[in-house]
């Protein structure tokens, strides 16, 4: 057996997986975390480590909370264990042992349990205890090393902890730290990795300095590590304190959030000036609206998050048959019939319509064999290529049905056997399609394959983020998108960056009153989340250039404060 394939089950007492869920970024989760949460029946984590590993976890799986407050009860919604309760029968009895017990019931019956816990579970606090109780009670287990804050955090901070003359490392956690630790600390000249809480980083200064550090000695202190809301300050051992009460963080109802510092010379800000690669991202920590269906807005998310951006997906447009689909019945029966000589899928809707259609009569992709498959738009040709279509046409310069009428052939009686093209599509599209194919010398069957209806209103937190400038930008990818946005959900901000797609749903915009800040070099939505991270490239090179702190579009509203990581 492979050292990282699964282990089978025990019938009577299961089996636990620790798993490291690393520092915060999902996207640091290891392989073999990842193959292992998609093979768990039960997930048991603290709460902010289930928003880590959940997304990996299989349809169905049973989520146990595994925080020791009595106020966090498991997840509703899904099967549950039995939970041990918080208030253990024997009052000395620490909450550890409940939450050892809690993995033990877990996997009784022979479930696989996966019991996250964050950073690594060699450097967490109570898993070697669990993983004692689980060896005591005769429950296999195996470990999943993950990425330790101590290590990724700096990293993400652009802080290297060695270097080419190779200093030690010291990792201290200032909880736990003896007065024997601290003096040994103090006396190296190595770098110095402290776990820590934001109020207590200045004690720990303290206690450096008490032991044999210089106070000009540089230090960076990271909240948030590895997470859109990271946030790091740069100061001396013997200035950090007045740094975060300068920098309005300190005092705070929030001082207990945990940090990481590094002390030592690589921590200094002309080194990490150069190295800070990931809050210098062009749209980091932004909060961007995406008024699109949640299938559609998939990548489009994925490519902001690329940039740093925090995307927040609200449905502007519902999908709905056609209120008559005998049309359709019989366009589709002609496809297989031999009708047509090609179809056009103008966006990823009309295939998932045309789709669910030959699901219904039970065909599948090998109806079109014999017919010509044009698609208007990358998107569009990946979701045929799902199908196990590949297009025959796809628009070789501007991604719309201008671009692909400039590459469909005319209508040739002695090539084509026959004339007439399938073009199912919504039932608000424009005629330029038809039109163009007509003037080419094709008939055309002008199908409606789906209606588009105005979406329900988000809930009022979104729109009232939408209307008091909470979202820092905006990407609109049609008119549809910006009258529907403002009808459900009212006028985004005038401090909120807009983003439209095209001149059309420009336009559009601006007949509602918003300024248009970014627009694409082309009708495509990749091209203009491109767009929108260029301006947001501008906008932190000019603020650095006069000196002035960079901060988000959304800072900027009148009384808005600068929100505290968490």
């Amino acid at each position: 057996m492979s050292p990282t394939a699964l282990p089978a089950a025990g019938p009577e007492h299961g089996h636990v997986t620790f798993l490291g869920a690393g520092p915060g970024d999902p996207g640091l989760l290891t392989l073999r975390a990842v193959e292992a949460l998609a093979n768990a029946d039960v997930l048991v984590a603290e709460h902010e480590v289930l928003d880590v590993v959940r997304a990996h976890a299989r349809p169905g799986v049973s989520v146990v909370n595994a925080d020791p407050s009595p106020d966090l009860v498991p997840v509703p919604g899904t099967p549950q264990p039995t939970v041990v309760d918080g208030a253990s029968t024997t009052a000395a009895v620490p909450a550890v042992r409940d939450a050892a017990h809690l993995v033990m019931e877990a996997a009784r019956g022979g479930r696989r349990v996966v019991r996250a816990v964050p950073g690594d579970p060699g450097l967490d606090t109570y898993a070697a205890e669990e993983m004692l109780a689980c060896a005591a009670a005769g429950v296999p287990f195996e470990v999943v090393p993950g990425v330790a804050a101590a290590v990724g955090v700096p990293a993400y901070a652009g802080v290297p902890l060695r270097d080419a003359q190779g200093a030690d490392v010291r990792f201290v956690d200032a909880r736990t730290a003896s007065d024997r630790c601290w003096t040994e600390v103090g006396a190296s000249d190595g770098t110095v990795v402290v776990s820590t809480t934001l109020d207590s980083v200045a004690a720990a200064a303290g206690e450096l300095v008490a032991a044999g550090r210089k106070p000009d000695t540089p230090l960076t202190v990271t909240v948030a590590g590895t997470t859109t809301r990271q946030r790091t300050w740069n100061a001396t051992l013997g200035t950090i304190a007045q740094t975060l009460k300068q920098a309005k963080v300190l005092p705070s109802p929030e001082g207990g959030r945990p940090v990481i510092a590094v002390v030592g010379e690589r921590s200094a800000p002309a080194l990490r000036d150069q190295l800070a690669w990931f809050e210098s991202k062009p749209l980091f920590g932004w909060k961007v609206l995406v008024p699109r269906t949640k299938e559609q807005a998939a990548s489009l998310s994925d490519q902001l998050r690329s940039y740093g951006a925090v995307p927040h997906e609200v449905p502007t447009i519902a999908v709905e048959p056609p209120r008559t689909p005998q049309q359709m019945e019989r366009a589709v029966k002609g496809l297989v019939t031999g009708r047509y000589e090609w179809i056009a899928f103008t966006s990823v809707n009309v295939v998932r319509a045309v789709r669910e259609k030959f699901e219904e009569y039970g065909l599948d992709a090998r109806a079109f064999a014999g017919i010509k498959v044009a698609a208007v738009g990358e998107q569009t040709a990946k979701a045929l290529i799902a199908f196990g279509v590949k297009p025959d046409l796809v628009p070789s310069g501007e991604q719309s049905a201008a671009g692909l009428l400039e590459d469909w052939p005319p209508y040739d009686p002695v090539f084509d056997p026959i004339d007439r093209v399938f073009l199912p599509r919504a039932d608000i599209a424009t005629e330029t399609l038809v039109a163009g194919l007509i003037e080419l010398g094709w008939e055309v069957d002008d199908v409606t394959a789906y209606r588009t209806v105005r979406a329900s209103p988000p809930p009022a937190e979104t729109r009232e983020a939408i209307k008091g400038g909470g979202f820092d930008a905006v990407l609109f990818t049609s008119s549809s998108t910006v009258r529907n946005l403002v009808g459900i959900a009212g006028k985004p901000h005038n401090v909120t960056v807009i983003a439209c797609i095209g001149p059309a749903t420009a336009k559009t915009a601006e007949e509602h009153g918003l300024r248009v800040d970014v627009m694409a070099p082309e009708p495509s939505v990749h091209k203009l989340a491109e767009a929108l991270a260029d301006f947001g490239l501008r906008r932190r090179a000019a603020a650095l250039e006069a000196g002035d702190p960079v901060t988000r579009p959304s800072e900027r509203r009148p009384g808005a404060r600068r929100r505290r990581a968490t």
